[in-house]
């Protein structure tokens, strides 16, 4: 039994529209004036470079933490039982010498630092010229009595764990640099 074909369907494939495609190609391209650019413009195709300076969740706000700047350093805090948990951001160029001392009022950072470094890279320095490279993702363990500066164009993310007070009896850190 033969389909029955619609009006419409029966001038897709008629031969006069044949034809006439067939004395179309005969003529040459058709050329058409240049489309009118919209106001919409297409996406820029992101590059790898690009996407790594997109902000992620390491610098979305933590719920419930306190937040605060100083010295430049954005400081989120929350308690975690009888400790505390911090992100830290230090942005790029950041030097405690110059960020931080006219802030705090010592000399040096006097403070442990124990934590997780999610990102960037922070050179610590201690009076006797030692120096300890942290470059991410690494765990971080800082004594007393240094000072400290992120290196290169990204900001750097530390997870730091204290105790207040106590952060160096509490973890069994030496209270100055040692070289054991």
């Amino acid at each position: 039994m033969a389909k029955k074909r619609s009006a419409r369907s029966a001038r897709r494939t008629s031969k006069p529209r044949a034809a006439a495609a067939k004395k179309k190609a005969a003529r040459g391209p058709v050329r058409r004036p240049a489309a009118k650019k919209t106001a919409k413009k297409a996406a820029p195709k992101k590059s790898k470079r690009a996407a790594s300076r997109r902000p992620s969740e390491i610098f979305a706000p933590v719920k419930g933490a306190e937040r605060r700047e100083i010295g430049h350093v954005l400081l989120e805090v929350g308690k975690a039982g009888n400790a505390r948990v911090k992100r830290m951001v230090y942005p790029a160029g950041f030097k405690w010498s110059r960020d931080m001392k006219p802030v705090v009022g010592t000399d040096l950072c006097m403070h442990a630092h124990v934590g997780f470094l999610v990102q960037g890279r922070i050179d610590v320095e201690y009076p006797d010229g030692c120096v300890e490279v942290y470059a991410a993702p690494a765990i971080v363990a800082v004594t007393p009595g240094h000072d400290g500066h992120v290196v290169g164009r990204q900001p750097a993310v530390l997870i730091e764990f204290d105790f207040e007070g106590d952060t160096i009896n509490r973890f069994g850190m030496p209270d100055a640099h040692t070289h054991d």
